[in-house]
């Protein structure tokens, strides 16, 4: 009878049952122990509710080993991949056979220890539950070891890699610190498994969770990307301050609008400090970065009190954007009353959240007087403001501030931004006599030559670990200006100013700026070659160039512009070019199979050139400078050291990818002296096609080089003539005026926006030229 209670039978709705079922029914059950592999199950499907908890877990264990870099790689949605690199002390080899056991943990050893507990994890069920619901690798390297140590585990315990081998840890190659591998999460739980909607939204919140600690944990660097992408979803180096980590992960926008909030009382023991909006600032949702003795909790309570603080002095509909960091007595806190640590309770908080509230709405109140609002275009009849309306927008740029004499709305010109790109630019407003404005619906000068053709290719990412490019992209983040970067950052395209010497105009906030474009194109093109190193496109070229007759031309060049600039005086200590030529494609020869690898430069053992790197898709570089780039490869680049090899050549690409200046035009008096030359290298490459991925996010690279090569493009068409008669421009340079306007400006300058980080050195490359606030103040003592 024992036996056929414990048979549940399923049976349909609606079906009538007998009486003999009825009185089974209701006599007692026997009690019985669960199998452990279900109580494991359980506990794991409480701590692990989706893939972002089981990376919360990861990235706090990251940080307790003292990590300094965080590497998150994602692949769908973490359903499929989670993996998460870190630098920090590592873990024993005597300890992997129990790391995934429940209960195991470093941070506790009596009950009374949770009363003081300082670490992110304590209680030693991450791991054990996240090996029960997926495949688990441990790889890790402890400072003082020789080797690094790689582990396998399945159901808490150490499994082997494949059938028939040993389950004991590996030695393995590898770097300092550790990192863990979650494959196929869920793979056991199929319930579990459905019910996640779709891989991006899982990504999102991935991105969410690790944007929260990467704004949070100073001194920490964060990287996260997809599996198979170039661009990095977050990246934020280690020596950011707080609010650069803002601007890089939230935006300019909410980085420009910030308050610093500071708050302390030792009688409840506790100290706030953050970052919060202005009243200039606000978006649809509250977004709350919230952390507890530096865990990243929720509140509810803390959320509502300061919503409704803000509703004071934001529009209806407006809510702030709040970083906040508490630091509580951890004798006054329990951080032991969620399974995923996601909320903890702590002792007056009443008080502690109404002095908060209190600090934010004093630092509203006296930090200006002016406020920016976006609304909508109001209805037919209704009373209509003094607004700034932008054209062919359903959104109007509205600047109020409050005259205190008469209670009316007054419009301050001063403060009004251009925000629009499709507003008249600085080209179009030039007479056609010096330059043929471009509009983005010109399709037939401008546009790219027809035989161009873009095709994605199937190689797949290849992660860099190499040691030399690592500290080159270090070398470039410590040299970051934030307010240059803000600048651009946030920028708007005015137009080209003058395309012989390379100056644009762009609008950053009131001010206008006048910019190198040539120079803040090196320093964009060589982080473009960090962040893409190994990755890289190809420009293939059909039919091949030969090698060796490109670098005859440039030889050939350089040997005519020494000569005119020697003269006679110095003829017998002329170089060899012809020993010259040979020796440098010997040595580019030599280096080939790298040269294809890792910067996508391939040539054929015959000299044949088969391709070149593609940094930027859309944008074209100067073919003219080919033969000049080549030859520069072999006495610029430092063939003997790793690091200054991968910095000169980089360098040395960089410089081919700027815009050439461009002759004056005819109208003008000059004619180019090289059109020639450029249009025999423009017809032995004009077969040329490109194939290559999109362009990659420069989060986690920063400047490198303070310095700019400031030798001239000696391939360049820039050059003047020597007559005062206007000359007919030829059609090659036309064609090539067109598209280079169009590439700067739709292609060029949004990549700057989107991705440059701008150096300490750019500074020299841009001159601020007009403060529309400031020359408001000049007219009104006029």
């Amino acid at each position: 009878m024992a036996d056929d209670m414990d048979v549940e039978m399923e049976i349909p709705r609606g079906t009538k049952r007998k009486a003999e079922d009825i009185l089974q029914a209701d006599k007692p059950r026997h009690i019985r122990a669960l199998d452990q592999d279900v109580v494991n199950k359980i506990a794991a499907g409480e701590i692990i509710v989706a893939p972002v908890h089981a990376l919360k877990e990861l990235i706090e264990n990251g940080v307790d080993a003292g990590s300094t870099a965080i590497e998150i790689l994602v692949k769908e949605g973490g359903l499929k991949l989670l993996q998460i690199t870190d630098n920090g002390h590592g873990i024993n080899r005597d300890d992997l056979p129990i790391l995934c056991e429940r209960f195991t943990t470093s941070k506790l050893k009596a009950f009374e220890d949770l009363s003081t507990i300082g670490t992110y994890g304590f209680r030693g069920e991450a791991l054990a539950s996240i090996s029960h619901i997926a495949h688990l690798t441990v790889t890790t390297k402890p400072k003082e070891s020789s080797c690094a140590w790689r582990a396998n585990y399945s159901g808490g315990k150490l499994v082997p890699a494949k059938p028939g081998q040993s389950a004991d840890p590996k030695p393995t190659a590898g770097r300092q610190g550790t990192q863990i591998t979650v494959e196929d999460l869920f793979y056991n739980v199929p319930a579990r498994r459905r019910a996640f909607r779709s891989a991006s939204e899982e990504y999102a919140k991935i991105l969410d969770m690790v944007g929260r600690y990467a704004v949070h944990c100073h001194g920490v660097a964060f990287t996260c990307k997809k599996h198979g992408d170039t661009s990095m979803g977050i990246s934020t180096p280690a020596n950011a301050t707080i609010v650069d980590r803002i601007r890089q992960i939230h935006g300019a926008a909410v980085a420009n609008e910030l308050i610093e909030l500071k708050n302390e009382d030792d009688r409840l023991g506790f100290m706030a400090q953050g970052w919060v909006s202005n009243a200039n600032y606000h978006v649809k949702r509250t977004m709350l970065l919230l952390f507890i003795n530096h865990r990243a909790v929720e509140s509810s309570a803390i959320k509502k009190a300061v919503e409704q603080t803000y509703s004071a002095f934001l529009p209806k509909g407006g809510h702030p954007f709040v970083y906040l960091s508490l630091d509580i007595d951890p004798r006054r806190v329990d951080v032991n009353v969620h399974p995923t640590k996601r909320e903890v309770n702590f002792l007056n908080e009443d008080e502690i959240i109404e002095q908060i509230c209190d600090k934010i709405r004093l630092s509203l109140s006296t930090v200006d007087s002016s406020r920016t609002f976006m609304t909508q275009t109001l209805l037919p009849g209704a009373r209509i403001p003094t607004i700034a309306t932008l054209p062919d927008s359903g959104i109007d740029s509205l600047v109020v501030g409050h005259n205190k004499r008469s209670g009316q709305q007054k419009v301050y010109e001063n403060n009004l931004v251009r925000t629009d790109s499709r507003m008249r630019t600085i080209t179009s407003m030039l007479p056609l006599s010096v330059t043929q404005p471009l509009s983005r619906q010109d399709s037939s000068d401008g546009a790219l030559p027809e035989d161009l053709q873009y095709d994605q290719t199937d190689k797949e990412t290849v992660l860099c670990r190499l040691t030399s490019v690592k500290e080159l992209r270090a070398e470039v983040r410590d040299c970051m200006h934030s307010e240059l970067t803000g600048v651009f950052a946030g920028h708007f395209f005015v137009g080209i100013v003058d395309e012989r010497r390379r100056i644009a105009a762009i609008q950053g906030s009131v001010k206008l700026y006048l910019i190198d474009y040539g120079m803040i194109s090196n320093e964009f093109f060589y982080q473009v070659g960090l962040t893409d190193f190994g990755n890289m496109g190809v420009i293939k070229f059909d039919p091949p160039l030969d090698l060796h007759e490109l670098l005859v031309i440039a030889a050939d060049y350089e040997q005519k512009r020494q000569s005119q600039e020697a003269g006679q005086k110095q003829a017998g200590e002329a170089i060899d070019w012809v020993k010259a030529v040979a020796k440098v494609e010997e040595q580019i020869l030599k280096m080939r199979e790298m040269l294809q690898e890792y910067f996508s430069l391939e040539i054929s053992e015959n000299g044949q050139l088969l391709s070149i790197p593609l940094l930027l898709k859309g944008y074209v570089p100067s073919m003219a400078k080919l033969p000049q780039f080549l030859l520069r490869l072999g006495p610029t680049v430092d063939w003997a050291d790793e690091k200054n090899c991968f910095a000169t050549f980089l360098r040395e690409l960089a410089s081919f990818y700027v815009p050439e200046s461009l002759p004056p035009s005819p109208q003008q008096g000059h004619q180019d002296s090289s059109g020639k030359d450029s249009q025999s290298t423009s017809q032995k490459l004009r077969g040329a096609s490109a194939a290559g991925a999109e362009d990659v996010s420069l989060g986690d690279v920063g400047p490198n080089d303070d310095t700019l090569s400031e030798r001239p493009d000696a391939m360049d068409t820039d050059r003047e003539g020597n007559g005062d008669e206007e000359q007919e421009e030829p059609p090659e340079i036309t064609a090539r005026r067109a598209q280079l306007n169009r590439m700067v400006q739709d292609v060029l300058f949004p990549a700057f926006k989107a991705r440059l980080v701008a150096t300490k050195g750019l500074l020299r490359g841009v001159v601020e030229v007009a403060d529309l606030k400031g020359l408001y103040r000049v007219f009104e003592r006029c």
